[in-house]
């Protein structure tokens, strides 16, 4: 899911780049893409304390990215699209389980 969100991420920057809102473009296509690679290394982690701490990571880039999928709707002239923001919290609600149920919440 994190993947497909950074695929999403990186058309919809796109879009942002040729709007030249070059500042939010780049923090986004950052935060976005982010996301998924903690994803990614907390697959390959060396302890469950390291698998906590990269989702930990990803949760605060899903954070950041829902900050600027806001900015972008909530400003006048930038293309929106809602979707990314319901997926990213999709993203950020299943990254919050994972950290509480690999903590034994």
């Amino acid at each position: 899911m994190s993947f497909a969100f950074a695929l999403k991420i990186v058309a919809y920057t796109e879009r942002l780049e040729e709007h030249k809102k070059y500042v939010i473009y780049n923090q986004l296509l950052k935060s976005g893409t982010s996301v998924g690679a903690n994803v990614r290394e907390a697959q390959n982690c060396e302890s469950k304390a390291d698998f906590i701490h990269k989702f930990k990571i990803a949760a605060k880039d899903a954070d950041e990215t829902e900050y600027w999928l806001l900015l972008c709707k909530y400003s006048e002239n930038y293309p929106f699209e809602e979707y990314l923001l319901d997926e990213i919290k999709e993203i950020q609600r299943i990254i919050n389980i994972i950290i509480n149920t690999s903590k034994g919440k």
